[in-house]
């Protein structure tokens, strides 16, 4: 398995030749076939067997099978949940990646790939406008991150006071990611749930809810969100830091979707305040056009998060040996970790990060015109303007499975992946923009679905 023979010759060839042609592929296409589990397992069947099967063959059905039932996160055309839009520099690098096996946990291991990585995170921390100190790590995604950084934020409390066995808690807005939710669960933290004044999170309501609240000191964290996933809502973060710093609060921004706005002039003043955050989390598989799986954590102060995560075994001893050495394993709760971090640094470094700002201004500038479009349109209604990238409207006079209905004809006739949304608890249709190729003649055709 492990030789170079005739049999992998010919693997390389055939699977690089895929790779290409899915690379060429301009614009993707949603390709979403028929997913029904038994033709699926009909054409799995006897792949997996004692003797092994021919590399063609096995390619075969997937290209034929499994990869049609893919709807295609980077396509322009997906426009729901948050897409995915890696540059064809960024999936070439992530290939090379890899094919490397880089094992990227430690500098004794991996020192180019982490050097390489910690730049990316540099320039992330500076349009953040964290200080020079400030560094992290890649995980895995915005789950994976949240996680990591609320639990130094945990332990950071837990030194302040000494380990009194009480139950600790975050400060949160109603509209926080589920992920957060979650990990709160995992870390054994309750939620202090501060009502948001039109789905924001305000430094004024998260006074009023501390102020109000019977056990303050039991709070270790505020958890803001740059960005909320349905709706793009950026919160108060100048006001929830200053309410931070009065209380001896870690302060924490969930910027998993939003945060690639920093890159862009035209929103960057929504993200003041974010240079106050204690940590500070962003997918690039998301916004900055990275493959997946990948999120950037960084840390104001990333020695603290050092505290927490470093892992003692005496075969990772020599890994220690030399502390200025900078090992991504020390920054989250992981250890094994490929380095997720390359192929954006070889885009950015390929495309310049003029045109990544460029890529996310587009993106931006479609929601408005979109907006605009649904104004224009007497039998659409626009529920917020949008603060990025995400655009929530409703068809008036349309009841839930009309949504549906709309939405599963978008898919089956390739126009579009567009599930619906709701807000309020009503159900409505809900653009994410992402994809710089996305066109506002998609949009027109999308909205004219409706006309019905």
């Amino acid at each position: 398995m492990h030789s170079v023979d005739a049999t992998t010759e010919q693997m390389i060839r055939s699977v690089l030749a895929y790779a290409e042609n899915r690379l060429r592929l301009d614009p993707v296409p949603l390709d979403q076939g028929p997913r029904d589990a038994a033709d699926l397992a009909r054409a799995t069947r006897g792949l997996l067997s004692a003797e092994g099967t021919n590399a063609d063959q096995v390619l075969g059905v997937y290209t034929s099978m499994l990869a049609p039932t893919v709807i295609s996160a980077d396509s322009p055309r997906f426009l729901g949940f948050i897409p995915a839009a890696p540059t064809k520099a960024a999936l070439l690098f992530d290939m090379l990646v890899s094919c490397a096996s880089i094992q990227g946990i430690s500098w004794l291991e991996a020192a180019g790939a982490v050097h390489a990585e910690n730049e990316v995170l540099r320039l992330i921390a500076d349009k953040a406008g964290l200080p020079d100190t400030a560094g992290g790590c890649f995980v895995s995604g915005g789950s994976a991150a949240n996680l990591s950084a609320l639990v130094v934020a945990r332990e950071m409390a837990k030194k302040k006071v000494g380990a009194d066995g009480r139950r600790w808690r975050a400060a949160v807005g109603s509209d926080a990611h589920s992920s957060i939710v979650n990990t709160l669960k995992i870390l054994e933290m309750d939620a202090l749930t501060v009502p948001t004044d039109d789905h924001q999170l305000t430094g004024e309501a998260l006074r009023a809810a501390i102020d109000a609240d019977g056990d303050p000191s039991s709070i270790a964290v505020v958890v803001a969100t740059s960005g909320t996933t349905n709706a793009g809502i950026v919160d108060d973060l100048a006001g929830i830091a200053a309410v931070a710093r009065e209380h001896d609060l870690w302060f924490h921004v969930d910027g998993a979707y939003g945060g690639g706005g920093l890159f862009a002039p035209s929103v960057r003043h929504k993200y003041n305040g974010i240079e106050h955050a204690d940590s500070f989390i962003v997918d690039p598989h998301k916004w900055l056009f990275a493959p997946f799986d990948c999120a950037a954590l960084i840390y104001r102060d990333p020695q603290k998060a050092r505290g927490v995560h470093t892992q003692d075994a005496s075969y990772l001893d020599v890994i220690h040996d030399r502390p200025a050495e900078w090992n991504p394993t020390d920054y989250a709760y992981h250890l094994t970790r490929r380095a997720r971090g390359l192929p954006l640094w070889f885009s950015l470094a390929v495309h310049g990060v003029a045109a990544y700002t460029d890529a996310v201004e587009t993106a931006l500038q479609l929601a408005r015109d979109t907006a605009d479009e649904i104004r224009g349109r007497a039998n659409l209604e626009l529920i917020r303007e949008p603060d990025l990238g995400v655009v929530l409207f409703r068809r008036l006079g349309w009841e839930p499975a009309q949504y549906t209905a709309w939405a599963d004809q978008l898919l089956a006739d390739q126009v579009a992946f567009i599930p619906p949304s709701a807000w309020e608890g009503e159900t409505v249709a809900r653009f994410a923009f992402l994809h710089p190729h996305t066109s506002m003649d998609l949009v027109r055709e999308v909205l004219d679905r409706m006309d019905g």
